[in-house]
């Protein structure tokens, strides 16, 4: 039997669109969301990139990733909820946007738990004594989600109107911007400092007209506020390191088999290492960038002088707040 030239072009084109529909469904096997709340760059979105790259080259093309950045899935209360029906596999954020749903938390807004991020990572880390509480937490929380990484994502820092930091004894007397929070109030009047509650909207306004006369805020945050206008002297203290985790969906992580659960935690862990170096980075060129663009003036005092002050409170609010189980963990 002769085919026809022409029968021959329409079987071979048939064959072709059969292996790109087989390609495609085996592309599609698996879809992960990935939510962050950040704006790029942020060590958030580096993560997220780089588990993408991981998982779907390790995956064979099993598995595609899909990356919504600055929140374009909703704020983090209302993504951790569409995390337990499964609506949202990943997100990547930090502890302190979780407290409500997890409380234990809250143990990572104490001061000086850490010396710096690296320190967090080995302390926090997965394979970690600390790492393994949270664990077990999400699951007595029945928070729909299980935690594939804690680690460390940038420090948050002192800064003020008029007087130039460099120990603890400058401190005393000024009006100190808290958020709402029982533990950051008790801290700076450890300090002897005046804790005022202003709401971050109206943060610059208030330090302008002398309501507040210090705050503290990550570097990004400060930069993007531009509250270096009216806070222009930065004192590195570094007192808190900002923790953050990634967490799957229980339904997603049940969903999936055993390989490409290996696959997505290995993944989680080397991106969580990326995460550390990368705020580490934004950090200091943060600091770079206020310096000479902006003439904020920069201060590093010496935080062994800070912890000082601040040893002895640190178990007194570990026990008001039901955290010293929490804090002994992380003290060991």
């Amino acid at each position: 039997m002769t085919i026809s030239r022409r029968a021959l072009l329409t079987l071979g084109t048939g064959l072709a669109a059969l292996a790109l529909g087989g390609a495609a469904a085996a592309a599609s096997e698996v879809t992960l969301r990935i939510h962050t709340l950040v704006k790029s760059p942020h060590p958030y979105n580096d993560m997220a990139e780089a588990m993408k790259a991981e998982i779907e080259e390790a995956s064979g093309g099993r598995v595609e990733v899909k990356i919504f950045d600055s929140g374009q899935l909703g704020q983090d209360p209302a993504v951790i909820g569409e995390m337990a029906f499964g609506t949202i596999d990943i997100m990547i954020s930090t502890t302190s946007n979780a407290v409500q749903q997890i409380p234990e938390f809250g143990i990572f807004t104490m001061p000086y738990l850490f010396g710096s991020m690296d320190e967090a990572l080995e302390k926090v880390g997965p394979g970690t004594p600390v790492h393994a509480h949270f664990e077990q937490v999400y699951q007595d929380r029945g928070v729909g989600m299980k935690l594939l990484a804690l680690g460390g994502s940038g420090t948050r820092n002192m800064s003020t109107k008029n007087v130039s930091i460099t120990a603890p004894a400058d401190l005393a007397g000024l009006k100190m911007r808290t958020p709402p929070s029982p533990m950051d109030a008790k801290t700076w009047a450890a300090f002897g400092m005046l804790p005022v509650t202003v709401a971050w909207g109206e943060l610059y306004a208030a330090i302008q007209t002398g309501v507040a006369e210090a705050m503290e805020s990550s570097l990004p945050g400060y930069t993007g506020s531009k509250l270096y206008e009216v806070a222009p002297n930065l004192a590195l203290t570094e007192h808190t390191i900002q923790v953050n985790h990634t967490s799957i969906s229980e339904v997603t992580w049940n969903k999936l088999p055993e390989d490409l659960q290996q696959i997505v935690q290995a993944a989680a862990e080397s991106a969580n290492v990326l995460g550390v170096e990368k705020a580490k980075g934004y950090d200091a060129a943060l600091v770079e960038t206020l310096q000479s663009e902006h003439g904020v003036t920069v201060t590093r005092p010496d935080k062994t002088a800070f912890m000082e002050v601040l040893a002895p409170l640190q178990v007194e609010l570990a026990e008001e707040l039901d955290l010293s189980d929490e804090y002994t963990l992380l003290k060991q």
